[in-house]
């Protein structure tokens, strides 16, 4: 079982995104949400609230 790169969610097989970067750095996501905030918003998940990764 793979986790969400960006919120930390365990994935279920056959669900999710598969993301390679240009640098063959793989990143997984559970849904378009940790997957917008991480590429296109460039967020850090520990900043967060609703992320399983957020540290206060």
């Amino acid at each position: 079982m793979v986790k969400c790169t960006f919120c930390g969610e365990t994935l279920r097989s056959g669900t999710g995104k598969m993301y390679v970067q240009t640098d063959a750095k793989i990143l997984y996501f559970c849904s378009n949400k940790c997957e917008k905030n991480m590429i296109n918003l460039k967020r850090k998940s520990y900043n967060v609230k609703w992320s399983g990764k957020f540290t206060k």
